[in-house]
């Protein structure tokens, strides 16, 4: 009896495998059945024409020849991020972050392999979302003025302070007195954000602020729900008024979801 033809996949159909022994750049991985329309897409290190998948089973890692030197260059960056946009229009996808690397092919395969199971349950949780990063920030004058205003103890050493009669002990206590009040009141903002926009999340990931950031935090959202998210972020910046910074990114490849 003769064996019966089965038809490729469309990863099998859109790119055939690297060659076996080269160093990979991996931008993401997605099923084995995603369209992956790669043609006329950058590569990382500018090898165009040169993007392929590695596929095992039922899953597709989506790579390209890894450059010689490989930076963080804004041509690089968009690369990056353009291909993982073409992908996520047209299906689920782990995107990876910039700069992941493989030693040859045999090593993607085996953690597809290896990680089918986690792989493909990831994939399913992000069919049809969207990542959405919110950064906050309150102008640290206007904290300070509201710790001055609540606290008793601010005050009074904060006179002292000023007035040249405070010893050494009272300015370290206005130090520490005004740090934890700052903190207190940032982590208090923080989760007033974080509450207003949970239920048209579903999920989220909080990141450490940086700088002056009281807030560094990602939501994962569907793609229907993707305007709605956007409004409500416009107007929860709006209620906080002047002395407040908010900054909203998104859509987003699911980047903070995908591990």
């Amino acid at each position: 009896m003769s064996d019966v033809p089965t038809n490729p996949s469309p990863a099998e159909q859109a790119a055939s495998e690297p060659a076996p022994d080269s160093p990979l750049y991996i931008y993401a991985i997605t099923s084995s059945d995603h369209p992956l329309r790669l043609d006329g897409l950058r590569t990382v290190g500018g090898i165009g024409g040169s993007l392929s998948a590695v596929v095992r089973g039922g899953l597709a890692a989506v790579v390209s020849p890894a450059p010689a030197e490989l930076r963080p260059k804004r041509r690089d960056l968009t690369a990056h991020q353009e291909l993982q946009e073409r992908l996520m229009a047209d299906g689920a996808v782990l995107p990876m972050r910039f700069g992941m690397l493989a030693p040859d092919s045999a090593t993607v395969g085996r953690a597809l392999e290896e990680k089918s199971e986690e792989y493909t349950r990831r994939l399913a949780e992000l069919h049809g979302t969207t990542e959405f990063n919110l950064k906050a920030a309150r102008a640290q004058d206007d904290l300070l003025r509201e710790v001055l205003s609540e606290s008793e103890e601010a005050r009074r050493l904060n006179q002292l302070t000023r007035d040249g009669n405070g010893t050494h002990e009272d300015r370290v206590a206005l130090g520490e007195l005004l740090a934890r009040q700052v903190d207190a009141r940032q982590r208090l903002l923080a989760e007033q954000v974080v509450q207003q926009l949970s239920s048209l999340a579903r999920a989220r990931v909080e990141g450490a602020p940086a700088k002056d950031d009281f807030l560094n935090v990602s939501f994962l959202v569907a793609r229907a729900q993707a305007h709605e998210f956007t409004e409500a972020g416009q107007r929860l910046a709006r209620d906080f008024g002047e002395g407040y910074d908010f900054r909203l990114r998104g859509p987003l490849p699911p980047y903070s979801f995908a591990a």
